[in-house]
């Protein structure tokens, strides 16, 4: 009986840590990728956007499959029209799933982009799956997929509104 009590503890406290340390992954996660991202993509800053991503990105989109890094020079034009164009771009985005190990991290969420030009607003709505790999110490992006379409219907406000959006 004691040793079922002691194996029984050992297994908790291994799925314990194993959680805190998922969680405090997440934490550095949050401040190395995700809050400069969206400070990068706000301040229309492609340089440091595209420095999140790896050297080498899986990206998908409803358009097709970028498998040269295509997405990281149209990144650099389009950010910098938006700047001439005075345009504002607002990014929020919260988490529906996250699985997370010491150096891979799986992560799915819902977006809300606010473009604001001419005093006009207007808001795109879309789910990401992306994968993060933790290459030489630095978290990176190295597949990211997006769409703004789930079975065939497009993503609304209200599906974005389910979950209050993170807070950096």
């Amino acid at each position: 009986m004691i040793r079922i009590f002691i194996a029984v503890f050992m297994l908790f406290n291994c799925i314990m840590i194993g959680q805190v340390s998922s969680s405090e992954t997440q934490k550095q996660i949050d401040q190395t990728v995700w809050k400069p991202f969206q400070k990068a993509y706000e301040a229309l800053d492609a340089v440091s956007l595209n420095a999140i991503y790896a050297d080498e990105v899986l990206r998908v989109t409803p358009e097709g499959i970028d498998t040269k890094n295509v997405f990281k020079s149209k990144n650099v034009e389009r950010l910098k029209a938006s700047k001439e164009s005075n345009t504002q771009i607002k990014l929020d985005f919260w988490f529906d799933s996250r699985h997370t190990n010491d150096d891979t991290s799986y992560e799915v969420g819902f977006y809300k982009i606010g473009i604001t030009a001419d005093s006009k607003t207007q808001y795109l709505y879309g789910q990401f799956h992306i994968v993060l790999k933790k290459i030489n110490g630095i978290w990176k992006i190295t597949q990211d997929w997006d769409t703004t379409t789930i079975n065939g219907k497009p993503i609304t406000k209200e599906d974005f509104e389910k979950k209050n959006s993170l807070r950096f």
